[in-house]
């Protein structure tokens, strides 16, 4: 069990370390009033030592079976919901969040964590493939070849400010890599330290208990320079991001000078545009109202999903649909963001909003202290498409209404776009011709596309794609939620001619872990 008690500690292997002088403090999110303990920033050498234990510990983790593997998972989620009311009320104090989101998103933390236990029992993602030998083959003899994935290294996961459950210590990204067979080395965001180390207690009583090796965990708290010290370690194979453009191209920037760069799969900037058809906004324009300006203030718009962008083509019908969205934003009351430093720069974003002439006010809250308001602003495709500064994303409950012309121009708002999460295109029958024309542009700058309905409210499934072309993500091949994610933090081996004794289990002749194979070009379990 967690000994429930927060410390202010690193966490290398198990075990409390607490090394350095210098120490960072969490704040309530709600009053900016300190919160104790201090966190001692970890020093050089206790981020060595994590990177030396994790090392140690991956061809043993690795060499575990799987069965082993998924009771760790599951155990893990035992764990943090043994931590009971402690966990979400630190959380709550940390973040802002209110209790109930809390409970629903460790709800979600441990279902991850229990579904990814599933796909490592099942066995299949390693996409085991056999080509028999033919040795009689002319002119020269085929060889056995298989070939199947396997754990790629140590990863360096960042836990992310506005998941501080389900995107943090115990999160997608640490699930998928413990899934895969690889150590983990966290580095606690410094918004909710109390959280994360708790959630640490957590992991290191399921390693315990499961006779996990302590190396394939480590926990360390500190601020940028901690971080790129981590990408840096020569033992690193991998790094995992939720966060700002701006810090996921500088780690990305970092490992690929390092000497022997490592892949970074940072999920980054989205502004999930809505297309709204006229046929859709005649049929249910109220309706899209309310859903557009629930989702846009979800979470006080802290969600990577929160849709920030507003595509239709101008008349009196989308006007009136413009005029409910302000309408039911008026009624939102303040909210408090996750820290001080991201209302700051969301209050500083919606003041250049306003002051920018190309801009209109379709409503803008009244200001309030430490809390944010939603705003929502309106421009001419023309001046959208001159500006591409007015893409870019502005972190909280603050949206752009990008209004055209006619439907050649919402197009090339289309084609115009970045990369993105989600894109969202709202239809009806009439509009069947527009959605055959946009739908190959929404493809191919987006991640996820949905059909009448909004990007909020990402599922973990088997099907899942939380990712999408670059700025959303820096390599949009990889997802950040749902179980493709465990592909992330692995590699492809072949063997050849190496004899069944030696094979994995998921290559042997015979099948043993009776998993779906690929055996010359069939899928087959026999």
């Amino acid at each position: 069990m967690p000994d429930n008690t927060i410390s202010g500690s690193n966490y290398i292997a198990g075990s409390v370390s607490a090394k350095g002088d210098a120490q960072l403090f969490a704040v309530q999110a709600s009053s900016g009033e300190r919160l104790s303990p201090g966190f001692h920033v970890a020093t050089l050498e206790e981020v060595s030592e994590a990177g030396r234990v994790a090392a140690e510990a991956a061809p043993v983790y690795a060499a575990i079976s799987a069965e082993k593997k998924a009771e760790f998972l599951e155990a893990i989620a035992t764990e943090i919901e043994a931590l009971g009311d402690l966990l979400l009320e630190r959380a709550h104090l940390e973040s802002g969040l209110p209790l109930p989101r809390l409970t629903g998103e460790r709800g979600r933390t441990c279902g991850q964590l229990r579904l990814f236990a599933k796909v490592v029992r099942e066995g299949s993602w390693v996409d085991a493939r056999i080509d028999p030998a033919q040795p009689d083959r002319k002119p020269l003899p085929k060889p056995d070849i298989r070939r199947m994935l396997t754990p790629i290294g140590p990863v360096v996961v960042f836990g992310a400010s506005n998941f501080p459950l389900a995107f943090s210590v115990a999160g997608g990204d640490t699930a998928s890599a413990l899934a895969a067979g690889c150590p983990v080395i966290v580095k606690a965001h410094p918004g909710h330290p109390g959280t994360s180390e708790l959630v640490a207690q957590a992991i290191n009583a399921a390693a315990k208990s499961c006779g996990i090796p302590g190396g394939v965990f480590s926990l360390l708290h500190g601020e940028v320079e901690v971080g790129q010290t981590l990408v840096n370690l020569p033992e690193i194979s991998a790094v995992g991001f939720t966060g700002s453009l701006r810090a996921g191209r500088a780690l990305y920037n970092l490992a690929a000078a390092r000497p022997k760069p490592v892949p970074v799969y940072a999920e980054m900037g989205s502004i999930n545009p809505l297309f709204l058809l006229p046929g859709a906004v005649s049929a249910r324009g109220a309706a899209i109202a309310k859903g557009f300006s629930d989702s846009l203030t979800l979470g006080v718009g802290q969600f990577c999903t929160n849709p920030g962008l507003l595509v239709g083509i101008r008349g009196p019908e989308f006007d009136a649909l413009l005029q409910s969205v302000a309408e039911a934003l008026a009624q939102v009351n303040p909210g408090v963001m996750l820290t001080g430093g991201i209302c700051s720069k969301f209050s500083e974003g919606v003041s250049e909003r306003s002051a920018n002439a190309s801009l209109t006010q379709v409503f803008v809250g009244e200001s309030a202290v430490d809390r944010a308001t939603p705003s929502l602003f309106s421009v001419s495709a023309a001046s959208f498409l001159a500006n591409p500064h007015l893409a870019e994303e502005l972190f909280g409950p603050s949206a752009i209404v990008v209004i055209c012309e006619d439907a050649d121009e919402l197009l090339r708002v289309a084609e115009g776009l970045e990369g993105q999460l989600t894109t969202s295109l709202h239809f009806e029958a009439s509009d069947e011709g527009l959605v055959a024309s946009l739908l190959p542009h929404l493809v191919k700058v987006s991640g996820r596309v949905l059909a009448n309905s909004y990007p909020t409210g990402v599922e973990v499934t088997h099907a899942m794609q939380h990712g999408g072309p670059y700025p959303a993500t820096t390599d949009a091949r990889s997802t950040s939620v749902g179980t493709a994610a465990i592909l992330r933090f692995a590699r492809p081996v072949s063997y050849q001619d190496i004899p069944d004794a030696f094979l994995p289990l998921e290559l042997r002749d015979g099948n043993p872990r009776r998993i779906w194979r690929t055996i010359d070009g069939e899928l087959q379990r026999s």
